[in-house]
């Protein structure tokens, strides 16, 4: 049975590409693209990221593991220095693709990567190599959070 949770959406069966919208399925084949050149010979598990932003560009990146285990880079992390290294401060959505057979969603330190460039109504989704598990608001991903405007 589908989840659907206030600012969460969990399936209870992957949604297969070929059943996504458009904008969905082109985020979806951009982050499975770079996924498939993450550098990840620690754990061989790769991620791949797509962000769309609010002017209509996608930025993708990998995890990039170092045998510095620390100094490695997220998914999420590599996309969206791309962005920002662009000039792009809005993530309009945010979708990552993971080896998880299930459910796998970002790390906590992505969260806080990702809410930095979100905006209110900015949408998470979590997909594996099948397809979308879930979806989630900013505020379903990371409830209460710590951003800009706590400082500005």
């Amino acid at each position: 049975m589908t989840q659907q949770i206030p600012d969460r959406t969990v399936y209870d069966q992957v949604v297969p590409p070929e059943q996504m919208d458009d904008v969905l399925r082109s985020l979806f084949d951009a982050a499975l693209d770079v996924q498939q050149r993450a550098h990840a010979p620690y754990s061989n598990y790769h991620v791949g990221c797509s962000v769309l932003t609010t002017s209509g560009q996608i930025y993708v990146g990998a995890n990039i593991e170092n045998s510095a285990y620390p100094q490695g880079l997220c998914a999420e992390a590599t996309a969206l220095a791309v962005m920002a290294s662009e000039g792009e401060r809005e993530a309009k959505v945010v979708l990552t693709v993971c080896d998880s057979e299930g459910l796998a969603t970002s790390c906590g330190g992505c969260r806080q990567k990702i809410r930095e460039f979100a905006t209110r109504d900015t949408i998470i989704h979590a997909c594996s190599k099948k397809g979308l598990w879930a979806t989630y608001t900013m505020d379903g991903l990371l409830p209460d959070s710590f951003g800009p405007e706590h400082l500005i």
